[in-house]
């Protein structure tokens, strides 16, 4: 998550980011037991991302007012600012990174933030309006990836994927484009900011883009020539909330608010298959 729901606009160290986050392998939580009721409603704020996921929302918040539990969403357009605004207790979680991007925000910031739920996964993809076909990228091509930590790497690997390139051996999920040990069509990788990638894909051969900045740029299904696979997929998007409150009654309703039938049905209505329920 993101979704998933996928993260940009961070700043950090690139080979200190690589040097200091692991992959996180830990699995979430999907709770499946029955929601506890309250005594008297109980209210929370949500950080999630303007755009698409605001439709969900509505759906979850419905869903979470059936249980006892008042969801406000509060609505932010800065990747950077909704865990801050968590930590801060601003709010009281929010729903719109993946685990890479929150190792990151922790190893930069020392968060306290933790996920409690998995809601969707978005594939980046490889997208192109001049090649139907990877076969068909030329040499010398240029092909744009976006420049934050754990999107680029994410990027390169689709393109390691397609045999466009190869990364040094034991190269992490931070991977960049100093880390690319093969580049037999001599292919020119042009690190651009997430937001884009997608909006420069006429004067670029190609682009990985992230597939809510995909939408956001205008780009179909028809032009994605490759994506990376969704098995074990790390970068599915997810609930968060302060370390505290992790096991907290709340917490529980609030996911299961998420994780139903009727909530899918939006998801999958408003992400037109770009976009994939990760629970």
């Amino acid at each position: 998550m993101t979704k998933n729901k996928n993260l940009h606009g961070f700043h950090l160290s690139r080979r200190a980011a690589l040097a200091a986050v692991a992959v996180s392998a830990a699995a979430l939580f999907t709770f499946a037991a029955p929601a506890p009721s309250f005594a008297e409603d109980k209210s929370i704020k949500v950080g999630i991302m303007s755009g698409e996921d605001e439709d969900v929302w509505r759906v979850v918040t419905s869903e979470a007012a059936k249980k006892g539990l008042t969801i406000e969403t509060v609505v932010f357009n800065d990747y950077t600012q909704p865990n801050e605004a968590l930590e801060r207790g601003e709010i009281d979680a929010n729903a719109f990174q993946h685990q890479p991007y929150l190792d990151n925000q922790v190893q930069q910031h020392g968060y306290h933030i933790v996920p409690v739920g998995y809601t969707g996964v978005w594939p980046i993809g490889l997208y192109s309006k001049k090649h139907k076909a990877v076969a068909e990228i030329p040499e010398g091509a240029v092909i744009g990836v976006p420049n934050d930590p754990s999107n680029e790497g994410r990027a390169l690997r689709v393109l390691q994927n397609e045999g466009l390139i190869k990364l040094k051996d034991g190269t992490g999920i931070l991977a960049t484009v100093a880390d690319v040990s093969d580049n037999p069509k001599n292919i020119e990788i042009k690190e651009l900011d997430a937001g884009i990638v997608g909006r420069s894909i006429d004067d670029l051969d190609a682009g990985v883009v992230n597939t809510d900045w995909a939408l956001k740029s205008g780009l179909s299904p028809a032009e994605r020539i490759a994506q990376e696979p969704i098995a074990y997929n790390p970068y599915r998007n997810f609930i968060a909330v302060k370390e505290e409150n992790k096991d907290a009654d709340w917490v529980k309703t609030l996911v299961s608010s998420y994780q139903n039938d009727t909530v899918k049905a939006e998801f999958d209505k408003v992400y037109k298959g770009t976009g994939l329920s990760a629970y």
